[in-house]
């Protein structure tokens, strides 16, 4: 099995606004060609550290693919940085120059001297053309190692990749096939799903099973390798259709789709529509419902109603409920489940009522309504967390609630 490390340069993406998205693309393209990615990272515009790190990923992975700093400037290095790590000289190419020249001047524009620094070549490299920029790729063999030299800007480096990595990555390779599934668990912490299926995933090393958690949503991995693809497919089946009894409909998507596109998918198909009620989440159930597209097909819109008085003067819940039971209540989240529901003449409709904290009288304390199919259902949760998360939470167990209620019988 090939491995690759993906080497992502500039100190601009190791600022807070910059983000390497590069090494995204690369890793799912190089996944497709059976070649696993084992490190990423990211080093600034400095020519030693770059080195260094060049020579580290030499001695561990057979490919190596480094992005950016191949511009004219003298903060681009990557071309230097290689040339020390290989122990090879930088060779100018006049054919190179040429070709970058003749790109300006169907620009009319002339070529300023300091763009010949990129066409100098690493010592028996092969030039990647970049029909799309100034700075070529490149391609050099070192003791056994392949060195990718890619351009920075996704709208170069992604179709050079394609259109001359990739066929020659293809030649290289053995066939080696890898696939994935991405099962997505709703209402369960990481430790509980972890200990519940550990004794299944622990059992394999093909596929390989990856755990990661965000806010009330836990991703399950699988990553099978062969060298056929049904035979990576059988084996994923065979681990998946074990962790999927374990967890049963805890599991609300098995492609990676999101808790809303699913909502959103169960609600086409039943031609159904849905409205909010929102106070302690302030709009985050209805944002994460609308960032779909086509959700206007089945969502008919929402109320945000922050205080009793708006609860009362919107949905028209009346003040000796609130009196009796407070804001806080599942008569309450019922009632404006319910009122939603009558307001937009939806099918179905989502309720949130809570104390998101810090203060309140019971910080953490939420409760979720859902009306619709014959009758509100109703759930009280105490969420030990801070106030964002409370809020987080809150809105992914309503959309989880909703998700049971459309499955239901």
């Amino acid at each position: 099995m090939a491995d690759a490390e993906i080497i992502a340069v500039g100190s601009e993406l190791l600022t807070p606004s910059k983000v390497d998205t590069n090494s995204l693309f690369l890793t799912h393209e190089l996944n497709a060609l059976g070649v696993e990615v084992v490190r990423k990272s990211i080093v600034g515009d400095d020519r030693a550290r770059l080195t260094g790190a060049i020579r580290d990923a030499m001695r561990d992975t057979r490919i190596v693919i480094l992005t950016g700093g191949l511009g004219p400037t003298e903060d681009d290095v990557t071309r230097d940085a290689v040339s020390a790590a290989t122990g090879r000289a930088l060779v100018f190419s006049q054919e190179i120059c040429d070709v970058i020249a003749e790109r300006f001047r169907r620009f009319n524009r002339p070529m300023a001297e300091i763009n010949k620094r990129q066409a100098y070549l690493i010592e028996g490299a092969e030039a990647l053309p970049n029909p799309r920029g100034t700075a070529p790729g490149q391609w050099v063999v070192s003791d056994g190692c392949s060195i990718l030299l890619l351009p920075g800007p996704p709208g170069e480096l992604k179709p050079m990749f394609t259109n001359e990595c990739a066929p020659r990555l293809r030649e290289r390779l053995p066939k080696l096939v890898i696939r994935t599934r991405w099962l997505r668990v709703a209402g369960m912490g990481e430790s509980d799903l972890d200990a519940l299926i550990a004794p299944v995933y622990t059992r394999y090393t093909n596929p390989v099973t990856t755990i990661l958690a965000a806010v009330g949503d836990v991703h399950v991995h699988l990553r099978a390798r062969s060298d056929r693809e049904d035979e990576a497919e059988s084996l994923l089946d065979e681990v998946e259709s074990q962790i999927a009894e374990l967890l049963g409909d805890r599991i609300y998507s098995r492609g990676g789709a999101s808790l809303e596109q699913v909502i959103g998918d169960l609600l086409m198909d039943r031609g159904a529509t849905l409205s909010v009620a929102e106070s302690c989440t302030g709009g985050l159930v209805a944002m994460r419902v609308t960032s779909i597209p086509g959700s206007s097909r089945y969502f008919r819109g929402g109320f945000l109603t922050y205080t009793d008085e708006m609860k009362t003067s919107l949905l028209g819940i009346p003040p000796g409920l609130i009196a009796e039971h407070t804001a806080v209540s599942e008569p309450v989240a019922v009632a404006m489940a319910d009122a939603a529901a009558k307001l937009t003449n939806s099918t179905y409709a989502i309720s949130v009522t809570g104390y998101a904290g810090p203060g309140g009288k019971a910080p953490g304390l939420v409760y979720l309504g859902i009306a619709g199919g014959g009758k509100a259902d109703v759930r009280r949760l105490q969420f030990s967390a801070d106030r964002e998360r409370v809020r987080a939470l809150a809105a992914q167990m309503a959309l989880d609630l909703l998700r049971r209620k459309l499955l239901a019988p």
